[in-house]
């Protein structure tokens, strides 16, 4: 049974809340159990707060607040896919794909649905070859557009609590010096020199090993994953500060 009246158990809330978000990046992940555990009492505090954020950025505190939302009040659910049909984060696209179903996704936390949607628009921006065949060639990547592929990890990102997305992905191969070999187990696709079996034996959820997802296929060697990860547009995102989740 809760103690307190009901202000001051507002009050406590309102301090929650106000401390979460005072915090750096890697305070924030600290608190979001506590958060999550009152969760019902911060409902009629986040909407307001949401208009805070900055919708082109990669703080992932505003996608975590959006899935607090969906979590502790289905209901609300609808309210907010009608509020921003697009999806709240900004997410333009220079080839014309509509990523708003992706972001759908990734908001109720179907990470397996957004795993897949990421890679047909892998092949999308690859050009008509690569949906014909299933699969992109790692010579097709210099043709994504800067702000496609930025959308796709910005929205891995800021739906993972920063855990999740390309630039994680590259952040951790340098961490591995570059060592793919390294790499692999990391990320969870490899476990005592198997890969791990697609899709039954992948972690679909935020209790997955840093940088899990999305997934690239890795049975035709490594040369399709080295493309994304050189790619210009991760490499500017890496040189930000609070690259790919950190801070």
């Amino acid at each position: 049974m809760l103690s307190g009246s009901p202000v001051s158990r507002r009050v406590a809330a309102d301090q929650l809340l106000e401390r979460f978000l005072a915090s750096s990046s890697r305070q924030r992940r600290s608190q979001l159990a506590a958060l999550e555990d009152r969760a019902a009492e911060l409902l009629p505090l986040l909407d307001d707060r949401l208009d805070g954020f900055d919708a082109t950025g990669d703080d992932w505190t505003p996608g975590f607040l959006l899935q607090l939302i969906v979590a502790a009040d289905p209901g609300r659910r609808d309210a907010l896919l009608e509020r921003y049909p697009q999806g709240w984060l900004a997410a333009p696209s220079a080839a014309g794909l509509d990523f708003a179903p992706l972001q759908r996704h990734l908001l109720l936390q179907e990470f397996e649905a957004a795993d897949r949607l990421t890679s047909e628009h892998l092949r999308q921006l690859a050009g008509s070859d690569a949906i014909g065949r299933g699969y992109v060639y790692y010579s097709e990547v210099t043709r994504f557009p800067d702000a496609d592929l930025e959308s796709l990890d910005r929205l891995w990102l800021v739906y993972s609590r920063g855990r999740f997305g390309f630039s994680v992905q590259a952040r951790l191969l340098a961490a591995c010096g570059g060592q793919w070999d390294q790499l692999w187990p990391r990320l969870g696709w490899k476990h005592k020199g198997l890969w791990t079996r697609y899709p039954s034996a992948f972690t679909w959820n935020q209790q997955a090993p840093e940088g899990h997802l999305p997934l690239v296929n890795q049975l035709r060697g490594v040369r399709l994953m080295d493309a994304l990860l050189q790619h210009p547009a991760l490499k500017r995102r890496l040189a930000l500060p609070n690259a790919a989740g950190q801070g």
